[in-house]
């Protein structure tokens, strides 16, 4: 699907620029179809062919998206790492995902393990790619199977041991079919996440075949986002919530004409209420709130851009057309409204499975559907509400904690810009909540018996949080979402 959607952009769009850089640097249509060729040739020179995986240590740019489509001309399938890893991760993605080929860039080559077979290009050099690609050549022409794998997606691993989920061409065309359109247009684009990201690996052919200019960022910058959406009069502003937080703090943010901004769509999960009336009143724009993961593809709930408050600051909002989702309990049954379970989506987008990992692909697809491991309940409306993740419910004094719940809780409060909910062992209760808070104003924190007194209208006691922790940022994962792991870890002493 990526392969023959770049061949037909490149007839229709010619010399339209299709992605251009921080740096400006940029490649049209026309040469991207050609570049990928080229680059095809020099792939299949390595020993790749239909079947392969090409990993990716590369940062975000022109040599990223010209090796994606390569792979994808030969029927191979790509695999990238997010430059943020480790060098302990990196090694420890490529050693799972056992590529046929690596490719890299200096400075990202550290725990690459040295069995693989690793070439590294330099994207400073000239062309992207240049080393790879045979001048003027062009590669056989693959039939395509849209059930074979066209890209891995590595989940962040804040949860444990990394995942790579694999997608076919089928899944890209459904998410074509899911997102191209509505609030986005065809004009300008801006890639929110590492191309690595799910976000970027299965978006990306039909932002291509809606013929957009896609400005790539390889260190994500809410000054350059915000310098972009007013420059090229962008329709919507996208990103997860941490990424529009920092817009709205950014010191330069009224000096921009947002009048052209019709929609914000935040993805990965629920933003703070606060966050979304906010940016609502500082946008003029309507707040589309989207559940989703990366073994869902990017796709899954969402808040209606109609939405009342409610819906819109305290939910995930409904099942997008062609999606379907449910509360289950832990043998799969279907729960009540009110009840709280795992929430399990059935989209066309969703993962074919895990990476060579046919045991834990079985215990996350099942008839069908995507156990995402994440706790929700639905209201009487027929919203989703987030409540946690399983791994992270904690139990104090045999009641179950929700940290998702007490965070909506205590995030309305006016001295709480940001806000996690995570345990703390304890010798009585076995484990308390701590909220680790960011506040409005460092000069002015809320203690913690203000966060219990406003916290006590809307949660029992005990999910109430025993100590609190002041921060002036809260730690972010490579995907971009706050890292429990490592809160969770400072807390217990690890």
């Amino acid at each position: 699907m990526l392969a023959t959607t770049v061949a037909e952009a490149g007839d229709r769009y010619g010399d339209r620029i299709a992605v251009r850089t921080s740096d400006g640097d940029e490649l049209g249509y026309r040469d991207l179809d050609r570049a990928s060729d080229e680059a095809a040739v020099g792939l299949a020179a390595l020993g790749i062919t239909r079947g392969s995986l090409v990993l990716l240590s590369l940062p975000s740019g022109l040599d990223y998206i010209v090796a994606y489509v390569a792979a994808a001309k030969l029927g191979a399938a790509t695999g990238g790492i997010n430059p943020r890893l480790s060098a302990s991760e990196r090694g420890d993605l490529a050693s799972g995902a056992a590529p046929d080929l690596v490719l890299t860039a200096p400075g990202l080559t550290d725990g690459l393990p040295n069995h693989l077979h690793i070439e590294t290009v330099d994207p400073d050099s000239g062309p992207p790619l240049a080393e790879l690609r045979s001048s003027g050549e062009a590669p056989p022409t693959v039939a395509l199977d849209p059930d074979e794998p066209v890209c891995l997606c590595f989940t962040s691993g804040s949860t444990g041991r990394p995942k790579a989920a694999w997608f076919g061409g089928r899944q890209l065309l459904a998410a074509s079919d899911l997102d191209s359109g509505g609030a986005w247009g065809d004009g300008h684009l801006i890639a929110g996440t590492a191309m690595a990201h799910v976000g970027f690996m299965t978006k990306i052919p039909w932002q291509l075949a809606a013929g957009a200019t896609i400005h790539v960022m390889d260190r994500w910058s809410a000054g350059e986002v915000l310098d972009l959406v007013d420059t090229h009069r962008m329709p919507a502003v996208n990103g997860v919530a941490a990424q529009i937080a920092l817009m709205l703090r950014h010191p330069d943010f009224d000096d921009h004409d947002f009048s052209c901004v019709q929609a914000i769509v935040v993805g990965a999960g629920t933003s703070p209420p606060d966050l979304v009336r906010e940016a609502r009143q500082r946008f003029d724009a309507p707040y589309s709130n989207r559940y989703s993961s990366t073994e869902s593809g990017g796709t899954g709930l969402a808040t209606a851009l109609d939405a009342d408050d409610d819906e819109a600051l305290h939910t995930v909002g409904r099942p997008r057309p062609g999606i379907a989702a449910e509360v289950r309990d832990p043998e799969g049954r279907a729960l009540p409204v009110g009840d709280v379970g795992e929430l399990w989506l059935h989209t066309p987008t969703a993962m074919s499975g895990y990476w060579r990992d046919p045991e834990r692909t079985a215990d996350a697809l099942v008839d069908g559907w995507l156990r995402t491991g994440d706790l929700a309940h639905v209201d009487d409306r027929g919203c989703f509400r987030l409540t946690g993740r399983t791994g992270e419910m904690f139990i104090r004094g045999g009641y179950n904690v929700h940290p998702q719940e007490v965070e909506a809780a205590l995030g309305t409060h006016p001295a709480v810009a940001q806000v996690a909910v995570v345990p703390r062992d304890d010798d009585v209760m076995g484990e308390v909540g701590v909220a680790v808070v960011v506040p409005t104003d460092p000069a002015e924190p809320p203690s913690l018996d203000d966060l219990r007194s406003h916290g006590a209208a809307h949660l029992a006691s005990y999910k109430l949080p025993e100590a609190l922790r002041i921060v002036p940022e809260l730690p972010l994962n490579s995907g971009d979402k706050v890292d429990r792991r490592r809160l969770t870890a400072d807390e217990r002493g690890n």
